[in-house]
């Protein structure tokens, strides 16, 4: 009724806008500029990989960040966002218009003018029908509500039981299941990929069935995958992040943008891998090699490996840096092996020393790791005997690591067999893989294996991308020692960048264990390291095409739904002279959310995703309650985009296309 009363209301003023928009004024020359620039910047390439991740509601000291605070660009060549106005809605009619008296050439894709203020209706819509956008329109307004959205999982489930399951089904679908799901398996969700992929965007897919389980399961499924069966033994120098906590046992707490897995058993991790791999082949089969699929290694192993894992880094880093000083990663101190000799020189003819010493992992320009990682991720190394540093004043090896029983190696073998076979799958069927981000006490292993998985699979192109949440104060200092580990191993390296999605319970697991906050101050810190981070990895892409190199080598994914970051991505290609067809950044947001970012920077000829969640009704319905949860914390975004559905549905009842049926003429890039 609200949705009628506006149009109603607003019917006089919207027809003094649309009754003088029958000029046939051509745009072709803005189109023919458009296609000039894409023409002469175009490289020959083969496919790269990019994806999306969905970006988190960010907070600081208990408030919630804005996504839409990101500090507005001064470029002078970027018009900055304002209203839906009669111009640009005139504009973009115009542009169709003269589309539809100049067709592209048989066989050409078509390519749009991209309006960078993302106020645009029509582009950002022509992919729906007149009924998804008043479904859309209907799912915001309701996400609008606090109280609905606060209890929305309680709704849901009274529903299910008013209704019964078919009729639940069907108000599901009719609603925000169908909004934000693409279909309930890989042959229902091919209509929708392919309307996708008709209109200039691409998928990244998801199976997005999540466990309905009480917070007391959780935490009892969490602390004790999180034990050692030898014990928690905190010895000297063990890191308290490092270790399991029961008041943060629920990974799921104050985290509504990222999906959690606990582990249950082997057999269930197994379930996980097979599930991961009949994604690949569904993005296989639709997308014809420009897919994604995204994965957490939580689903794949015993947490419990992933923390000491996680340990045994950062104390190899606080090992290097009390022997030669400095900070951070081993490699970024450019020691070689003579100097590691000269610093146990005290300590005579050692075999230990001398066996550490050739195992350690270097090239010309110094040491990589102290490791052999190589091993740790062809699935043949013992982890507790692979981990042993000397020790500088005695000489006696130490361990990094707590002795792990023989089931738990096992288990850590199996978590790395399982990633080879997905990464695998993924190469013989051209399919990328994005590992997501995980919480901070995770992340030093799943980047570290992320990374050896890179120069196992990446040899020939991206197959593999690792994930960074820039909202963490090391993020850019992190992208910059894996930037150059792939160029020292020669691999290609692939990254997504996004905000984070576990910031506040990052904070507060901080405070309560008395470590370090690793989080950045303010929501503007954060979007300062986003910008630089990506920057960074731009200026190495220029770099590199300066100089005549594969430029491809680094692919890089703007995973956001903050159209300043998109802007500022799109004016730093053109400052660098860095074309879409390049293929080496690409943009992606959720389905269901800032339609009117991704469809014009796809149809624009952008290379452009979307998160694609697909499963059974019931199946998704926590995955559901996260997005209403996401939504209510970004009621500014939600704003903008009711208004541009209320111009688009106003436009289409003024112009008789009540019964619109969108087709596609774009081509992914």
């Amino acid at each position: 009724m609200a949705l009628l009363r506006s149009l109603s209301a607003q019917r006089t003023a919207i027809s003094l806008v649309y009754g003088r928009n029958n000029s046939k004024s051509s745009s072709s020359v803005a189109v023919a500029a458009c296609r000039s620039f894409h023409q002469r910047d175009r490289r020959s390439t083969t496919s790269t990989a990019e994806g999306a991740a969905p970006e988190a509601t960010n907070g600081v000291n208990g408030a919630r960040y804005m996504h839409t605070g990101d500090r507005p660009l001064q470029a002078s060549t970027l018009v900055q966002p304002d209203l839906v106005s009669g111009e640009a809605v005139k504009r973009s009619i115009k542009q169709k218009s003269s589309q539809e008296k100049n067709p592209s050439p048989a066989g050409s894709p078509q390519r749009d003018p991209l309006d960078v203020t993302f106020n645009d209706p029509i582009a950002a819509f022509k992919s729906k029908t007149t009924g998804e956008l008043m479904r859309a329109y209907l799912v915001y307004m309701i996400c609008s509500s606090e109280k609905l959205v606060e209890h929305n999982m309680t709704l849901l489930k009274l529903a299910r039981n008013l209704l019964g399951q078919k009729l639940f089904v069907l108000l599901m679908k009719s609603s925000f299941y169908g909004h934000f799901v693409a279909g309930e398996n890989r042959h229902t969700i091919v209509p929708a990929l392919e309307r996708l992929r008709s209109f200039g965007v691409k998928p990244i897919l998801d199976y997005s069935v999540e466990e309905d389980i009480t917070q007391e399961e959780a935490e009892k499924r969490e602390v004790e995958s999180s034990v050692s069966s030898a014990g928690d033994k905190k010895e000297e120098g063990s890191m308290p992040q490092y270790h399991v906590d029961k008041s943060f046992a629920d990974r799921r707490y104050k985290v509504s943008s990222a999906r959690t897995y606990f582990y249950l058993n082997e057999a269930t991790c197994e379930r996980n891998m097979e599930i991961f791999i009949k994604c690949l082949e569904a993005v296989s089969g639709a997308t014809f090699g420009t897919g994604i699929t995204a994965i957490k290694l939580t689903a794949l192993g015993r947490p419990q490996l992933l923390l000491q894992l996680s340990e045994v880094i950062m104390r190899t880093r606080k090992y290097m840096e009390d022997m030669v000083g400095g900070q951070g990663n081993v490699l970024t101190h450019h020691k070689t092996i003579k100097d590691l000799e000269k610093y146990y020189s005290s300590l005579g003819d050692n075999k230990d020393v001398k066996e550490f010493l050739n195992n350690v992992t270097s090239d010309k320009e110094g040491i990589l790791h102290l490791f052999p990682w190589s091993g740790i991720v062809d699935e043949d190394s013992q982890l507790s005997d692979t981990f042993r540093v000397p020790d500088p004043q005695t000489g006696q090896m130490r361990r990094l690591i707590s002795q792990i029983p023989p089931k738990e190696e096992e288990m850590f073998r199996n978590m790395i067999r399982r990633l080879n076979t997905i990464v695998k799958a993924a190469a013989d069927l051209d399919v990328r893989i994005m590992v997501d981000a995980e919480q901070t006490y995770f992340q030093p292993a799943i980047s570290r294996i992320t990374l050896e998985m890179m120069r196992k699979y990446n040899k020939e192109k991206a197959i593999v991308f690792n994930t960074y949440q820039c909202y963490l104060r090391e993020t850019f200092r992190e992208v910059n020692t894996d930037l150059e580990q792939a160029k020292r191993q020669n691999f290609y390296f692939g990254a997504k960048l996004v905000r984070g999605a576990y910031m506040d319970q990052e904070r507060d697991r901080a405070k309560s264990l008395g470590y370090p906050d690793p989080v950045n101050p303010t929501f503007e810190a954060t979007t300062d390291m986003y910008h630089k981070t990506l920057s960074e990895c731009l200026r190495r892409i220029k770099l590199m095409k300066d100089c005549d190199d594969d430029a491809r080598k680094i692919g890089i994914m703007v995973a956001s739904h903050n159209e300043d970051t998109v802007r500022f991505a799109i004016q730093q290609m053109k400052e660098i002279g860095i074309s879409p067809e390049d293929k080496v950044i690409c943009f992606g947001q959720l389905l269901g959310m800032c339609d009117y970012i991704t469809f014009p920077l796809g149809q624009a000829g952008y290379s452009a995703y979307k998160y694609i969640p697909y499963g059974p009704v019931e199946e998704v319905l926590p995955y559901l309650s996260r997005r209403a949860q996401e939504n209510k914390g970004v009621l500014k975004k939600i704003k903008k985009e009711k208004r541009l559905l209320l111009s688009e549905i106003r436009r289409r009842l003024l112009r008789g296309q009540l019964f619109y049926k969108p087709k596609g003429n774009y081509v992914p890039i």
